[in-house]
């Protein structure tokens, strides 16, 4: 399995609507994108997230960033990001 994962810094009065767009918008467009497992995990006193993703092959992991379909969902945080998301991948090397 390869694993992507992407900090967020949302605004502090955004969290639970940061939330919903996630769970609502994200997960359903990169499950139809060979997306297997999804966790998001929130500081609510720090406003800061944390998207883990994993995907069957980096290949499908990839596939999502280049067709640009990342960029369309980061573009529904609009409002509740307050910084740019940053998105880095890694080999899932151990699951239990």
């Amino acid at each position: 399995m390869h694993a992507t994962v992407v900090s967020y810094k949302f605004k502090h009065d955004k969290m639970e609507e940061a939330v919903s767009i996630w769970r609502d918008s994200r997960l359903p467009i990169a499950t139809r994108q060979g997306f297997k497992i999804g966790l998001l995990l929130t500081g609510p006193n720090t406003g800061k997230g944390l998207g883990i993703g994993l995907w069957k092959t980096e290949a499908d992991a990839s596939a999502f960033e280049n067709s640009g379909l990342f960029k369309q969902i980061v573009a529904k945080f609009g409002d509740v990001l307050a910084e740019p998301p940053v998105r880095e991948q890694y080999k899932a090397s151990v699951q239990a």
